[in-house]
């Protein structure tokens, strides 16, 4: 990874990119915690129909083969997925001007590591991995009324460029479109 990047302080765990025999309890932790994220805000047959369709070992498992995207898995010292990120290198947000942007499509950290400053560690592990793959822009969709990942992203340097719909089962919800200059 590149290290023109300040390194924050970190909490005691790995961050690695993840290998096909982590789809399953990758795909396990991804459908939880989008389940406790966003669960109480939609209906259930909506989040069992998201989950279904975004959350299988199978997807899982493809998306770590697939060589234009990264998943970065945060584990602790008995390796326990604590966070994760994926990135992947394709186009920029409609209507914005990109160069060489890179999409953070994931970012989720397990409840009980929020506020102990592991988010920060593993946005500073996206931005270089952004960076080694040539990266010029981040950019990201973040639900309109995640308010506290919204107020992350801008701390890291994020500002807002626009709004895509993103499909929670049948429920269309707007997403911000935030973005930020890794030169």
């Amino acid at each position: 990874m590149n290290s023109q990047v300040d390194r924050p302080a970190a909490p005691a765990l790995e961050i690695r990119r993840a290998v096909p025999d982590d789809a399953v309890a990758f795909a396990e932790f991804g459908a939880r915690t989008f389940f406790e994220t966003f669960g109480a805000d939609n209906t259930e047959e909506d989040m069992r129909l998201h989950v279904a369709s975004a959350w299988s070992p199978d997807l899982q498992r493809a998306e770590i083969l697939d060589s234009s995207i990264d998943t970065l898995l945060a584990r602790d010292e008995r390796g326990n997925l604590a966070a994760f990120a994926q990135l992947q290198a394709a186009h920029g947000p409609a209507g914005v001007s990109a160069v060489s942007p890179i999409e953070l499509k994931r970012f989720y950290v397990d409840t009980p590591w929020q506020g102990r400053g592991l988010a920060a560690v593993l946005m500073h592990a996206v931005i270089e991995q952004a960076l080694d793959r040539g990266g010029r822009e981040l950019w990201l969709g973040v639900w309109e009324r995640n308010e506290r990942a919204q107020a992350f992203y801008r701390k890291h340097g994020f500002r807002r460029v626009g709004t895509q719909t993103f499909v929670v089962g049948t429920d269309p919800q707007t997403d911000h479109v935030m973005l930020r200059d890794l030169r």
